[in-house]
């Protein structure tokens, strides 16, 4: 078995064979030495490889955004953005990482009391595919400037991405054994979550998966954060600015072909005016053009792999087989290479519970139109849900929104905005979407041991 590459417009294959438990220990006696001294340096230190990574991932923007096209059909466009978003958090974190991890100042009886924030050592992220860039900088840039060094295993079909990534490090000059990508397999994963030398885990993807990396972990008493699936709500009542909510859905829901975790996908809208925008958001899905992601006209990339499709295709017909009516697409067509990836962009309206478009993860192209009476019919719906990740409100009453937002079960709210992962902002959720939170102040501190420092 390996690690396999599969252009998802063309076809072309590539295999990368997986690394041993001898390479892997390799690599955590690497790690091993490394912390010590990557703990002990500055902040301004750490910081100038920082700075550094982010010129390098600047200059090569575009090799690394062809390959980032090539493994999992990211349009260009798409892909330098996630580049560049990926540059700014590197010298984000390089600036802001000595203020979120000032000592914290506790006024007790005793002479002094601070709370100071240390190193862990090894941290193991393990990485999804559908961004191969930002997720990995979102998790090393806050981590590593905290005084951790990092080992990486991405997902088995972005394997030259991830390759490319450590080349890149390696040009910023990086310490030896600071970042180490692995191309291991899940049963020598789970080995190295279990060794000693690995501190704690970072895992974004499936429920399934986390439930596995979490067991192991929990084993072993290794310090966890988890962001998985997503079913977003996107909510918007009588008085929200349709044009706006309308333009930020499809941005939303189409962004990276719908391959997003906090993508909107369950978009709840208000009797009044749900036919409305119903009609407005089919007009403007039809005009997306599915094709080639290297192309400058294609609006909607190729899904990630033919499975991926296949399932997303399935849990529509069950939907419409339960009631939901099915306004445009549906089904995947081939690519003419053959590969059933394009899935053209796809509306479901008149879902509700029971259907797999409502209480499933649908990751892809397919809006799932709920109606509901009012705005209290939409809170319960929207919390209906084994998730809790993102979710939307668009009204013009501030108030409500406010009052709305604070009921929702999840882990961020944008209120008349897109919900995405911000570098300044604590990102995670709650529920089967996961634990923890990664970026700002809560994310760096994860990975740290909060120490309590008395002195009398």
């Amino acid at each position: 078995m390996s690690y396999l590459s599969i252009n998802p417009w063309s076809g072309t294959r590539q295999a990368f064979p997986y690394q041993n438990a001898h390479d892997v220990d390799l690599a955590l006696e690497q790690a091993q030495v490394a912390a010590t001294g990557w703990a002990l340096l500055s902040y301004c230190e750490r910081g100038r490889y920082f700075h550094r990574l982010a010129e390098v991932l600047r200059k090569h923007q575009h090799k690394l955004a062809a390959m980032m096209t090539a493994e999992m059909g990211k349009r260009e466009t798409e892909a330098v953005a996630e580049i560049i978003k990926s540059a700014d958090a590197c010298d984000y974190y390089a600036i802001k990482a000595e203020q979120l991890l000032a000592d914290e100042i506790i006024q007790t009886d005793y002479e002094k009391s601070y709370v100071h924030y240390q190193p862990l050592g090894c941290v193991l992220g393990i990485m999804p595919w559908n961004f191969p860039v930002w997720q990995v900088m979102r998790f090393i840039a806050p981590t590593m400037m905290a005084g951790n060094v990092c080992l990486l295993k991405h997902a088995e079909n972005v394997p030259q991405s991830a390759m490319l990534l450590q080349e890149l490090i390696n040009l910023a000059e990086f310490p030896p054994g600071t970042f180490q990508n692995l191309l291991i397999d899940n049963a020598t994963t789970a080995n190295l979550i279990a060794d000693e030398r690995c501190a704690g885990v970072s895992l974004t993807g499936s429920e399934q998966a986390g439930r596995s990396v979490a067991a192991t972990a929990g084993k072993h008493l290794k310090k966890t954060v988890m962001e998985l699936g997503g079913s977003d709500p996107f909510i918007v009542l009588a008085d929200a600015n349709l044009e706006k909510a309308i333009t930020t859905a499809v941005k939303s829901r189409f962004l990276n072909a719908g391959q997003v975790c906090i993508a909107a996908k369950r978009f709840i809208v208000v009797d009044s005016i749900a036919d409305t925008f119903v009609h407005r958001l089919t007009h403007a899905c039809r005009e997306l053009q599915c094709g080639d992601p290297a192309a400058a006209q294609t609006r909607l990339a190729p899904m990630a792999r033919e499975d991926l499709a296949s399932k997303l295709e399935q849990q529509v017909a069950v939907s419409v087989e339960l009631g939901a009516q099915l306004l445009c697409g549906g089904k995947a067509r081939p690519t003419p290479h053959g590969l059933h990836t394009l899935f053209p962009a796809t509306i479901l309206d008149k879902v509700a519970p029971g259907m797999p478009a409502f209480y499933q993860e649908l990751f892809g192209p397919v809006v799932s139109i709920i109606r509901v009476a009012n705005a209290s019919e939409a809170i319960e719906l929207a919390n209906n849900s084994s998730f809790g990740l993102g979710a939307s409100v668009w009204t013009s009453d501030e108030e409500k929104a406010i009052e709305m937002a604070e009921q929702l079960q999840a882990g961020s709210v944008f209120i008349n905005s897109l919900v995405a992962s911000d570098m300044r902002l604590p990102f995670g959720g709650v529920k089967q979407s996961g634990f923890g939170r990664e970026l700002a102040g809560l994310g760096i501190r994860e990975f740290t041991n909060a120490k309590t420092i008395v002195l009398n």
